[in-house]
C-alpha cells in the first residue's frame, strides 16, 4: 500500500467497500442468473428497481440523484430497452458465462489497449498492465461507471483519440 499513489489508495478503498456493501449482485449473477432473470423479465417494477439500484450506486457523484446526472427519459429508455426486448435475463449471465473465474489471470493478447477511468471507477494502471498492453490511460475526475450515459462527449473523444493512434 505504501507504494500506491493517493488516487490508487482511494480506488483500493472503494474496491474494499464494494466487496463489503455491493458484492451481492455479482454473487447472484455468477451463481443463479436464471433465478434473478425470472424476476427481471416478469416484473417491470423489478426491472426498474434492479437497474436503478445499479445506476444509483455507480453514478458520480454518489450523493446526487441519478436523474440529476442522467436525463430521466434516458434512464427510462435504458430500462425499457431491457424490458421491451426481454433481455434482462440474458444480460444477468455476464458473470456466470465467463470462461474463467472472477480474478483469474488472463493471458496478455498484446493488442494495444486504452482505458479511461472515470471518478467512480477503480482501475489501477499498474495492475491493468499485467494483462493488457496499455497504450493510452486516461484518469477523469468526473463521471461514473455508466460513462456513455453520464459523460458521452468525453468518452467518445477519448475513444477517437485512441483509435487515431492505431490506424
Amino acid at each position: 500500500m505504501a507504494s500506491l499513489s493517493p488516487i490508487e489508495r482511494d480506488r483500493i478503498a472503494r474496491v474494499e467497500a464494494f466487496m463489503r456493501e455491493e458484492f451481492g449482485y455479482i454473487a447472484i449473477q455468477s451463481t443463479r442468473p436464471q433465478t434473478l432473470g425470472y424476476g427481471l423479465v416478469d416484473s417491470p417494477v423489478g426491472q426498474l428497481a434492479w437497474i436503478m439500484d445499479k445506476i444509483r450506486e455507480w453514478t458520480h457523484p454518489r450523493d446526487v440523484l441519478p436523474d440529476e446526472i442522467v436525463d430521466r427519459d434516458r434512464l427510462l429508455t435504458n430500462v425499457m430497452t431491457y424490458w421491451l426486448t426481454g433481455t434482462a435475463a440474458s444480460a444477468a449471465y455476464v458473470g456466470y458465462a465467463q470462461g474463467a473465474p472472477w480474478g483469474a489471470p488472463k493471458t496478455n493478447s498484446r493488442v494495444p489497449t486504452a482505458s479511461i477511468v472515470f471518478a467512480h471507477d477503480v482501475g489501477i494502471r499498474r495492475f491493468a498492465e499485467t494483462e493488457n498492453t496499455i497504450t493510452r490511460w486516461t484518469d477523469v475526475e468526473r463521471g461514473g461507471h455508466f460513462a456513455a450515459l453520464e459523460e458521452p462527449d468525453l468518452l467518445v473523444a477519448d475513444i477517437r483519440a485512441f483509435f487515431r493512434t492505431v490506424r
